[in-house]
């Protein structure tokens, strides 16, 4: 009874076996050591149009077409002599005339006595499967070809994470080229940069829902932050099942530069800089902000000085009241007084009503006084009172006014020596100079050169709608070893003024202005090693005013373009060199 039982389950078992191989579509047959066919299940009749009665008992190279064993008879080979299993694809045609692909495998069959007694072959079509696939690769290719001309960056991920699709709008926005992406995290991108950051694509993976107009942080191939629109879903197979998930993004760089033209917003993202003496400057940026103190910048003609004070004052307490500026070169001295502090019907001949003066225009904000080395010593006294006691009188008034406000103010003279020479009030100087702040010129950190070419040409490429992408080694070479004497806004001159005459994706040495060009060795424009303040080096810069204003037949606004300084700066220069016409 116990080996009849045994021998049920084991049909049964053998019965399930057969079915399961029918269910994949798996292909099985046997036969003995005379290569007569011993079994043939249905796979195989469907395959070779052939039945299981017309088969058995007959020899299988009597059967099977010639394609099948491809020439010879494995069984005979490695199967039999060493009891081997072999495994191999080949392409058949069935008794329909129909190429087939299958994947075939000959393995032995041991008697009782460990012999070999015969063998199997194992085959499965899979004809169906490469169709399949055919099909999958065509939708892939033309759903890339959709994906790729969209304007909306798009990629994919698996469940973990990994981008598994990148299309050419992406690519555009990031930086990378799909290859070098693909199969990365999605984390190099976008999200859980930090430990307690939420990712929004991951949360989309894990509960299935889709989260839109989140505005996230996406970080370029070459290190930049950029702020963009991003909504995120997850992916879904036929099953229902999430699989992964899909972000589509906008970049907002320059939506976010258009606000901050129109409302002046400044943050410390808007200062870029490696170079160690900017590294420091950093470090403190975010006290000295936070503070109320009087904040003095000072630094050569073009580094940044209005910049960094319009930073200050949107990083401080007062970000939400005025920031009012006041040029003190730009204006005769018998107009300033008037401009800062306001003044009353009748004061002089023509006020014909009262007039508020910056001042007030900047109470419970900041007031920025650029160039005040060149404010007259007459309004200096009337400047410390306000700076002591927050109060002063407007032109022609008796009446006292009080004001809150925080001063900020720039020079690139070097008060001090403004001080010694008895040009500035010393008591003045003291009180102005709680927190000073000093920019290096261009040429003290060449190494920030590269880094604000690429941010001016991303610049104009976004307000220009270019494509310009990369700069001829000869080019590069002397954007690199000039020494910019008008700093930061020549060099931001220079790249528009390439931009602008760039028609392709490459600026070349033609692109750049011509007396760029023409400096066949920069140290020859270079002043002194001992010295860094231009103002301190009178007869270097009468030279390079000079030439600068014959190169360009003494258009004064041409040359302070050329030079990187407001006209007004360049119109005092003139005079203290004794330039003007």
């Amino acid at each position: 009874m116990a080996r009849t039982s045994a021998g049920h389950e084991e049909h049964d078992l053998h019965e399930r076996f057969s079915r399961l191989l029918e269910e994949l579509g798996i292909g099985v047959f046997t036969v003995d050591r005379e290569r007569r066919i011993t079994s043939f299940n249905q796979t195989v009749q469907r395959l070779t149009g052939l039945k299981e009665k017309e088969v058995l008992g007959k020899q299988c190279y009597e059967v099977f077409f010639n394609e099948l064993c491809q020439g010879e008879c494995a069984f005979h080979g490695e199967v039999e002599t060493e009891g081997k299993s072999l495994a191999f694809d080949m392409e058949i045609t069935d008794q329909s005339g129909n190429r087939r692909h299958i994947t075939k495998v000959v393995s032995p069959v041991f008697n009782a006595q460990g012999r070999v007694s015969g063998c199997v072959e194992v085959f499965q079509d899979h004809s169906a499967y490469s169709e399949l696939l055919e099909r999958i690769r065509y939708d892939e290719h033309r759903l890339k070809l959709i994906l790729d001309n969209l304007d909306t960056a798009i990629f994919t991920v698996n469940r973990s994470g990994h981008v598994t699709s990148f299309n050419s709008m992406a690519e555009t926005i990031t930086g990378y080229r799909r290859q070098e992406i693909l199969g990365q995290h999605h984390k190099k991108l976008i999200g859980c940069s930090g430990p307690g950051d939420r990712c929004a694509l991951a949360e989309s993976i894990k509960t299935g829902k889709t989260l839109s107009n989140q505005h996230l942080q996406l970080t370029s191939k070459d290190g930049r932050e950029l702020p963009i629109r991003a909504s995120c879903m997850a992916l879904r197979n036929e099953s229902g099942h999430v699989i992964g998930g899909l972000a589509t993004f906008q970049d907002l760089s320059l939506i976010h530069q258009l606000n901050r033209a129109i409302s002046a917003k400044y943050t410390f993202a808007d200062m870029i800089g490696k170079d160690a003496l900017m590294q420091q400057l950093f470090e403190i940026l975010p006290v000295v902000a936070a503070s109320d103190a009087n904040v003095l910048i000072e630094g050569p003609t073009g580094t940044g000085k209005d910049l960094l004070a319009k930073i200050i004052h949107n990083t401080s307490p007062r970000k939400d009241r005025p920031f009012v500026k006041v040029n003190c070169a730009a204006m005769p001295d018998t107009l300033l007084e008037s401009e800062m502090f306001g003044y009353v019907k009748g004061a002089f001949t023509g006020a014909d009503r009262d007039k508020s003066g910056r001042f007030q225009e900047a109470d419970g904000g900041s007031i920025f006084l650029d160039e005040i080395g060149d404010l007259p010593l007459s309004l200096q006294a009337k400047l410390l009172r306000v700076l002591e006691d927050r109060e002063f009188y407007p032109l022609g008034s008796q009446k006292l006014h009080r004001v809150d406000v925080r001063i900020i103010a720039a020079t690139n003279q070097g008060l001090k020596d403004l001080v010694q020479q008895k040009l500035f009030r010393e008591d003045l100087y003291y009180r102005l100079n709680v927190m000073r702040l000093d920019l290096p010129p261009l040429k003290q950190r060449r190494g920030d050169v590269p880094l604000l070419i690429r941010r001016f040409l991303n610049q104009y490429n976004l307000t220009r709608s270019t494509a310009i992408t990369t700069i001829a080694e000869d080019a590069l070479e002397l954007l690199l070893n000039y020494d910019y004497p008008g700093n930061v806004r020549e060099l931001e001159n220079i790249i528009e003024h390439a931009c602008i005459l760039c028609q392709g994706e490459a600026i070349e040495r033609r692109h750049l202005p011509v007396y760029i060009q023409t400096k066949a060795c920069p140290e020859d424009h270079s002043p002194p090693a001992r010295t860094t303040d231009l103002e301190s080096q009178p007869e270097w810069e009468r030279r390079r005013l000079l030439q600068a204003l014959e190169e360009h037949r003494w258009n004064r606004q041409k040359v302070a373009k050329a030079l990187g300084m407001e006209r007004t700066t360049l119109w005092r220069k003139m005079k203290k060199h004794r330039l003007t016409s």
